[in-house]
């Protein structure tokens, strides 16, 4: 969470859960076969029940990112619409480091919502944003908890976005995880299905696995085929897009939609929105253009 006091976007400028299915529908019958719902925190809104269980009705995977906090809540009702994958957002373990970063002292609701969840059956990933002199020493602790426990951690290096703080001193790469990884753990890697972002390891007799997503370091950009909808409503074709299509508007104006997304994607730039390329270390961040990542959908 920001230090600085956060303003909400007004009801009426958000997708109304219709707005949500009938673009869902429209991306559906282009080609989309996975949606996943993002935020912010998708399980605060008040309508998430009849979004998900409207968007269950389509031909599509349907996966979930969240904070944990509500988790419990919903697991029933997450099962019945036939959700089986979770990503939970979870940058540390210790809980005087969890109340920094998300101004709540929620750590052991979040860590017991995540077990439910494996109780429950579903595929857990358990999102670490890993960062340079904050919880960069919490590596082996996430590590061996998947080793014990049938979770699948995703290591993610920190990228920049508005109002994070990020600066390139902060980023722990790839390649420092994995030695750092290695001076304890024996692992394997996995392989890369098309199209992933994640680079999976097995750490040998583990319960679960870990993967590490290397935006900064090593870019995935020319295999990824990975689309955004903010919740007010624009396309993003890369979470470092720089152009954004507003779909809602021209939704609610009555004209159609599909040749705005078709010329949405024919703008992708080749690498990470064209901003920056893999060195990393050059970014001046004052003057990337961008959201901050719970406006974009994280």
């Amino acid at each position: 969470m920001p230090e600085e006091e956060s303003h909400c976007t007004p009801h009426h400028q958000l997708m109304q859960k219709d707005e949500i299915y009938t673009l869902a529908k429209t991306f559906v019958n282009l080609g989309v076969n996975k949606i996943r719902l993002t935020g912010g925190e998708p399980l605060v809104r008040k309508e998430f029940p009849e979004i998900l269980k409207a968007l269950a009705t389509l031909p599509v995977q349907l996966t979930l990112t969240s904070n944990g906090i509500f988790l419990d809540k919903y697991l029933s009702m997450l099962e019945d619409c036939g959700l089986r994958s979770l990503n939970i957002s979870l940058d540390t373990l210790d809980r005087e480091k969890f109340i920094l970063l998300t101004k709540r002292d929620n750590l052991e609701i979040v860590k017991a919502n995540i077990n439910k969840a494996i109780e429950y059956g579903f595929h857990v990933k358990v999102n670490m944003v890993v960062m340079n002199g904050i919880n960069d020493n919490e590596l082996l602790d996430f590590a061996e908890w998947s080793v014990n426990s049938p979770l699948h951690i995703r290591f993610i290096e920190f990228m920049p976005f508005a109002g994070n703080q990020w600066h390139h001193d902060k980023v722990f790469t790839r390649d420092q995880m994995l030695q750092t990884l290695a001076g304890k753990f024996d692992f394997i890697p996995l392989g890369k299905e098309p199209h992933e972002t994640a680079h999976k390891y097995f750490i040998k007799g583990a319960k679960g696995s870990f993967a590490v997503i290397s935006t900064m370091s090593h870019p995935f950009c020319g295999d990824c085929n990975r689309l955004r909808l903010t919740a007010d409503g624009k396309m993003r074709n890369c979470l470092f897009a720089t152009h954004e299509t507003d779909l809602l508007t021209v939704l609610r104006s009555g004209e159609p939609i599909e040749p705005l997304i078709i010329e949405n994607l024919k703008q992708k730039q080749q690498k990470l929105g064209g901003q920056f390329d893999e060195h990393f270390e050059k970014i001046q961040p004052e003057i990337l253009q961008n959201r901050s990542m719970i406006a974009i959908g994280g």
